[in-house]
């Protein structure tokens, strides 16, 4: 029992972490995209990465934080929107800072 139970502790936290770089990967990315504003010439593919690290981090930092302060547990859905929102706030400031 114990090595099953061990089996699904690690399974939830190895989905959570590819849930989180795949949220915050594509809303970073959809992010630089979809910003208003002019354009100069396309994103390269540095920018793409840097903003697709950023959307990840941003939504494993507010998923930690909001577990931490009590505000919602792992899995619930208040978990999935605060890791898109602060994803997408962090593409958005670097997208306006880098432009």
């Amino acid at each position: 029992m114990v090595i099953i139970d061990l089996m699904a502790a690690t399974m939830g936290v190895v989905m959570g972490f590819l849930a989180f770089l795949v949220i915050g990967g594509l809303t970073g990315v959809f992010t630089l995209l979809f910003y208003p504003g002019q354009r100069r010439a396309k994103p390269k593919a540095k920018k793409f990465l840097i903003t697709a690290l950023i959307g990840f981090l941003a939504a494993l930092v507010s998923s930690y934080i909001g577990q931490f302060s009590g505000l919602f547990q792992s899995g619930q859905m208040l978990e999935w929107l605060s890791a898109i929102v602060a994803s997408c706030l962090a593409g958005a400031v670097y997208a306006g800072i880098g432009k």
